[in-house]
């Protein structure tokens, strides 16, 4: 992608971000700045589309600011209405910009321009305003007003605001320094709606103004506060809005100075850095080995000492680059949250339930390309909770609940993770229906046995939910679990790595080969006695803690030869409680790894996430953890429909 493509790409979905915010905010409580934001950011969008030649993105650009421009005048009337279908369209344009990203031919637009102005023709029609002759102003100063500041005048109106209008007579050789101030302060009590020149009654050597003013305050209190000025009361105003404001705080001196020191930085420059850096850490692990080496052969020379203090250094730094890096690549799930909550609200009109999202956690932080990686998985668990989880609203107030249902996202740190949570208050998980249908498909054989909580593993088998979702973060250390109560709702729970660029692994020997285990999916590492192992229907399992943890050979899941053993190590994997034993041979070390695709040879087999390097440049497999418990899930004991309640 040329350079020039990507500024582009880059500028369009932060205004296409900053302009969803924005409408957010807008369907909350209108406020004429934020409306302006948005029609600033349309039109902004439609030049640069223009500048690059993008006229599919220009033409449509162009429509949605009729609209706006339309909203900012007053010609059609704020509503969710509005609001939803400004939103619909805004997903066309994210649609064209990610057709310009992938270098494909952009789809006809010309239908839904049409549709903007139909709707627009429309939505203006409906429109009642209120006649501006109507207000009390001389005709000979309504005559001058433009189209805005004759919709800001009504506005003031139609909110309560009392309209004044300002006289001030000032010398020639001084009006501009006076003037000047006379509009700051007007700007502090209310909105300055025009400032118009007048020459009649004013004498020679001098200039006259009239600045008309909406404002909440009362004559006298205006009074009080502009020394010298004639103050004409066009409509004085309502007492409720006068209980209600907030004055505004003096307007400040604006610096062309920018507020922020930041530069956006595309993230593929940072993945060449943190590979960088990966190939330090390597030569840093090889000066340790040289001095190891010099210290056993010629001693605690100064030259060893040397290499000593060179190598401790150079693991000082580079943790601290290391930490610096990541930190450039952190976000705040704000921002997922908030497009999360987009997603909720649009999709809940469209389904015609009621629904409150709560949010917890906004800053809590993540890796920008984890943060995008779950963004998906996590729309899909959101809309399996409005579509299968929370009642209808009759249903609800039926069933003595609250007649709006919640959906609660909770995003807290944990040691070196993120826990997400995807929480609703609907019916819960339906075993006998998910039953059914992994029967239907033939997930599970028809005489297995499962309890309730496996039951609930079943979701995650392919074919039946969410597995095909997380499956883009597999070998990172990505776990999801799930919490149902039948009639009180469900809980997903996401076990996430906080980046995804730079992960702590366990590495471990099986069968003679090496593998990397993510130390976030680690709970703990024990010995296992060949003798304690037990076999319950053709599965083996170790008791630990009183409790049956079903074991999972490493060396036969990838078919490695292996002698059998007295004694192995057991590493405890999983999220939640989906949790399995790793019997392996040897623990070596732990070690930061960059994980990297693996080749079309073996990007399909499954148990694997994916390569690191360590060592003396040497490669070893990282294990996806979720694919080898669906491993040993799909090999559940028969099914106990008694026990299901089935």
């Amino acid at each position: 992608m040329k350079n020039s493509k990507k500024d582009f790409i880059v500028e369009a979905e932060e205004i296409l971000e900053n302009v969803n915010n924005a409408l957010l905010e807008l369907q909350n409580a209108f406020n004429p700045d934020t409306l302006n934001s948005v029609f600033r950011a349309v039109h902004t969008l439609k030049g640069l589309s223009g500048l690059f030649g993008f006229k599919v993105i220009t033409d449509l650009s162009h429509a949605l600011e009729s609209i706006l421009d339309d909203l900012r005048l007053g010609k059609i009337d704020i509503s969710d209405e509005v609001i939803g279908f400004i939103f619909t369209n805004m997903d066309v344009l994210k649609n064209l910009i990610a057709q310009v990203a992938d270098d494909k031919e952009a789809d006809d637009v010309s239908d839904t321009i049409r549709a903007i102005e139909a709707f627009r023709k429309e939505a203006g029609s409906k429109n009642k305003d209120i006649s501006i002759e109507d207000i009390g102003i001389s005709p000979s100063v309504l005559k001058v007003l433009s189209g805005y500041e004759e919709h800001r005048l009504k506005s003031n109106v139609k909110e309560g605001h009392g309209i004044y209008i300002v006289k001030a007579v000032y010398n020639l050789a001084e009006f501009a320094p006076r003037l000047e101030a006379l509009n700051a302060l007007l700007k502090s009590l209310g909105e300055l709606i025009a400032t118009l020149p007048v020459s009649e009654g004013v004498p020679d050597g001098s200039i006259g103004f009239k600045l008309l003013l909406g404002s909440v305050s009362d004559v006298d209190a205006l009074k009080s506060k502009i020394d010298s000025a004639d103050i004409e009361v066009i409509c004085p105003p309502r007492k409720e809005s006068q209980k209600a404001a907030q004055i505004v705080s003096r307007t400040q001196d604006v610096s062309l100075k920018s507020t922020t020191n930041t530069v956006r930085v595309d993230i593929e420059k940072l993945d060449r850095i943190l590979d960088t850096v990966s190939e330090l850490v390597l030569a840093k692990g090889a000066v340790v080995r040289i001095g190891k080496e010099l210290a056993e052969n010629v001693g605690y020379s100064s030259l060893t000492l040397d290499v000593h203090k060179i190598s401790q250094t150079l693991d000082r730094k580079l943790a601290e680059l290391q930490d610096h890096i990541l930190e450039l690549r952190m976000v705040p799930f704000s921002q997922i949250f908030t497009r999360l909550v987009q997603v909720v609200r649009r999709y809940t009109r469209s389904v015609g339930k009621e629904i409150d999202v709560e949010l917890f956690g906004e800053d809590t932080k993540i890796d920008k390309q984890m943060a995008e990686e779950i963004i998906d998985p996590l729309i899909h668990l959101i809309r399996n909770s409005i579509d299968h989880g929370i009642e209808p609203n009759e249903k609800r107030i039926a069933d003595g609940k609250k007649e709006h249902g919640t959906v609660t996202l909770k995003a807290f740190p944990e040691g070196n993770k993120v826990i997400v949570t995807v929480q609703d208050d609907g019916a819960g998980l339906d075993t006998e229906r998910i039953l059914s249908k992994a029967l239907e498909k033939k997930l599970v054989p028809e005489n297995q046995v499962l309890e309730q909580k496996e039951v609930f593993d079943l979701i995650f088998l392919p074919g039946l939910s969410t597995k095909k979702e997380v499956s883009e973060v597999s070998g990172r250390g990505v776990g999801i679990d799930v919490k149902s109560d039948r009639g009180l709702g469900t809980t997903f729970v996401l076990t996430l790595p906080i980046t995804l660029a730079i992960i702590k692994a366990l590495i471990v020997v099986a069968a003679n080969e090496k593998f990397a285990v993510p130390l976030t999916s680690i709970s703990e590492t024990f010995f296992v006695e060949a003798a304690g192992i037990q076999t319950i229907e053709g599965r083996e399992v170790f008791e630990r803690r009183g409790e049956m943890l079903p074991l999972l050979r490493v060396a036969d899941v990838f078919k490695l030869e292996n002698a059998p053993k007295d004694e192995y190590f057991a590493v405890s994997v999983g999220f939640g409680t989906r949790r399995i034993g790793l019997l392996v041979d040897d623990l070596l070390e732990q070690s930061e790894v960059v994980i990297r695709p693996l080749g079309e040879y073996l990007k399909d087999v499954r148990g694997l996430g994916g390569a690191a390097e360590i060592g003396k440049h040497e490669i070893v497999l990282v294990l996806d953890i979720e694919s080898l418990i669906d491993e040993s899930v799909s090999s559940k004991r028969k099914i106990n429909r008694a026990a299901l309640g089935i």
